[in-house]
């Protein structure tokens, strides 16, 4: 009989909780913890063990997995009172939130003086992803870790990318990624009203746009979740409205321009303080029909 791998996974939101379903299997007892119960018994129903702390997760499991939603729950849970650092059988901590560079090295060095190994291993995809296994995993880590979790990341998505040996490596990409999307995000979305207003079907549009040089990720996205009229792509317009943040505190780290990043965060900002932080984040494009007195709907 082979022997099970000990994991556990923390945080069971929308993206942590179809990574974890991932892991379940005939070769993983998986322990899991959330603050929802609900969110939990949707996992020990199917045979997951669950938790009361984080640190209890790290009683019982080698390698602990979290997905967290900003950088004060992350910190919180690796190295808070009752956190990951405490426990007794954790070996390797894998950081998949996106918290940024500086949070993930504080991470590593805090549980490095307990003697537990740290992956900063981010995700890219968005939640569709997530629940096919088509997610871009990123990894940044010793080797040793990398050995352990890289495995395990090959499971929950389609391929992992690993940045190098260093934590806070990974994460660097993954802002990266994300403020090009934020800020391709507003420029598809103006681009989108602008052809609207002057009476060009929105279905044409994306055929020109797919087939000619103005393609992008984000343009497909707000076809399939914004121009239906449906915003239902998955993901908190405050999720992408930190991340772009994220993206503007390591470009003034780094001394690097980044004035469209600026002008494009303001605008997230701005959705996030009307109170639409909650809304789809494809619902972006509504600021500027809004303001343009035009709608992109497709037929």
């Amino acid at each position: 009989m082979t022997q099970k791998t000990k994991l556990g996974y923390i945080g069971l939101g929308q993206m942590g909780a179809a990574m974890a379903e991932r892991l379940l299997g005939d070769n993983a007892e998986l322990h899991v913890f959330d603050t929802s119960a609900e969110a939990m018994n949707r996992f020990t129903v199917r045979g997951a063990i669950g938790h009361g702390s984080p640190r209890e997760v790290a009683d019982a499991a080698e390698v602990v997995f979290a997905c967290l939603p900003n950088q004060g729950v992350s910190e919180a849970v690796a190295h808070g009172s009752d956190g990951v650092v405490h426990g007794s059988a954790v070996r390797v901590y894998a950081e998949m939130s996106t918290i940024g560079k500086t949070c993930m090295e504080g991470i590593a060095d805090r549980l490095a003086k307990a003697g537990i190994l740290a992956v900063d291993a981010p995700i890219t995809g968005g939640p569709p992803a997530a629940r096919e296994g088509r997610l871009a995993m990123l990894a940044a880590g010793a080797q040793e870790a990398l050995d352990r979790v890289v495995p395990w990341l090959d499971r929950i998505g389609r391929q992992t990318y690993v940045l190098g040996q260093t934590p806070g490596q990974a994460q660097v990409m993954k802002v990266v990624n994300n403020a090009m999307m934020a800020a391709n995000m507003v420029i598809a979305s103006e681009g989108l009203v602008m052809g609207a207003k002057a009476g060009l079907d929105p279905d044409a549009m994306m055929e020109v746009l797919t087939a000619g040089t103005g393609q992008s990720a984000a343009a497909t996205i707000l076809a399939k979740a914004a121009l239906t009229g449906g915003f239902d792509f998955g993901a908190h317009l405050s999720i992408v409205e930190k991340d772009a943040k994220l993206g503007l505190s390591e470009a003034a780290e780094l001394d690097v321009p980044v004035e469209t990043m600026q002008a494009a965060t303001r605008l997230w900002d701005r959705a996030a303080q009307e109170g639409r932080g909650g809304d789809d984040f494809t619902s972006i494009i509504q600021l500027i029909e809004e303001a343009a007195g035009a709608q992109v709907r497709s037929k």
